[in-house]
């Protein structure tokens, strides 16, 4: 049996981190597969799904702190893209198609870093289901990544669950 479900998220003007542990809970609940597989996915290039454990202390953006780590950290790899031609991408040639076929104004090209990171971390997660529960361990929790930070939107998030 297969089931597929989507839901929405909302990012805004800096990497969000949205827990979506209870609501990919709740597709494995309406699936009624028992046992078998969940696959939680981003089919945004400048998103990532990653499991971490719970922070329970949080920065000014309500940003858990284990999760502003992981950012810090990534950062020093991939610096936030400020300024045209700081990374190779987005040429002159992306910059024209970009407005001419999707409207989009030049500066929203520049979240370079938001796709490097997405590669880096990856933008699915597959957790086994047993027993019709997701094994993520005692304190594992699904998060949903946006690194783009030029501009707010809203985001799909994809879960798809096979078994019996």
């Amino acid at each position: 049996m297969v089931f597929h479900k989507t839901f929405a998220i909302q990012s805004e003007t800096h990497p969000t981190f949205d827990d979506v542990t209870d609501r990919v809970n709740a597709a494995v609940a309406q699936s009624g597969i028992t046992n078998g597989i969940c696959v939680v996915f981003s089919q945004h290039t400048t998103c990532s799904v990653l499991i971490q454990e719970q922070s329970d202390d949080v920065n000014f953006y309500g940003t858990q702190l284990v999760l502003q780590d992981m950012l810090n950290g990534l950062s020093k790899l991939f610096p936030t893209c400020e300024t045209q031609g700081q990374y190779g991408h987005p040429g002159p040639l992306h910059i024209k198609i970009a407005k001419e076929d999707r409207d989009e104004e030049p500066w929203w090209s520049l979240n370079t870093d938001a796709h490097l990171r997405s590669v880096m971390l990856g933008r699915s997660e597959s957790i086994p289901i047993v027993d019709g529960q997701l094994t993520l361990g005692e304190f594992g929790r699904i998060y949903f990544a946006d690194f783009d930070q030029v501009r707010a939107r809203e985001r799909t998030v994809r879960v798809q669950i096979v078994g019996e």
